[in-house]
């Protein structure tokens, strides 16, 4: 008993010290809140241009689902509208500055697309969270008299994320967000293994996400009177 009284208090221990460290960085292009309409709409959109990563689509509905926590932002779901837009917003195809989506907006076609969805702000989001560092092991083992996993392992994740904000009516850069999270993970096996994860995504979402948010002011969709 005294291997597995020691392995829990180690659990434990480790459990309390499985943290994430968060830093949140903003640029405004104005210091006054972004005004959104009622029938105005937000969409968070994430890169993929890149061979060796990609912004998580379950990050960027995170971020949508901290934009519309209060529903004070309506958030159009990234899907959504990347099937409205298809085929101009596909990872070959989609703007990456001001100045191409100014000339995609001179279709009338795109631009009647974008006004049927109500769209106002597009936020891009680029980043992704990658292990950066392992260390130790965990082996399982089935004998005669049973079985178990031993040892002990951690790895470190680090998420940085950038969030650019374009509003559509004057086609300008209205602010950034940068968020970089932290975090340690552990795994601990004394007979069973017990995973220890730090949840550095989701750290991450709640800090650019809630500074998002911080951003916009106005709507009342969702209110009635």
């Amino acid at each position: 008993m005294k291997p597995l009284a020691c392995g829990l208090i180690l659990v434990l221990l480790l459990a309390l010290s499985a943290c994430t460290t968060t830093t949140v960085d903003e640029y405004r292009e104005n210091s006054t809140s972004l005004i959104l309409e009622s029938s105005e709409r937000v969409v968070v959109l994430g890169r993929r241009h890149y061979a060796d990563y990609e912004t998580e689509p379950d990050f960027i509905d995170c971020i949508g689902d901290k934009l519309n926590a209060d529903h004070e932002v309506s958030v159009l779901p990234e899907s959504e509208f990347v099937d409205q837009l298809y085929p101009w917003f596909e990872p070959r195809t989609a703007p990456l500055g001001l100045k191409r989506l100014a000339k995609m907006l001179d279709e009338p076609m795109i631009a009647q697309r974008f006004k049927e969805q109500g769209l106002r702000y597009m936020i891009w989001v680029d980043g992704s969270t990658e292990t950066t560092d392992k260390s130790g092991s965990v082996s399982c083992a089935i004998g005669p008299g049973g079985g178990g996993c031993f040892g002990f392992a951690t790895w470190e994740k680090t998420g940085t994320y950038e969030a650019i904000i374009w509003d559509l009516q004057t086609l300008k850069e209205s602010g950034r967000v940068k968020v970089e999270a932290q975090g340690s993970s552990y795994m601990v096996a004394i007979i069973l293994p017990i995973p220890i994860i730090a949840q550095v995504q989701d750290q991450a979402c709640d800090g650019i996400g809630l500074q998002l948010r911080s951003f916009f002011s106005g709507n009342t969709a969702g209110e009635t009177s």
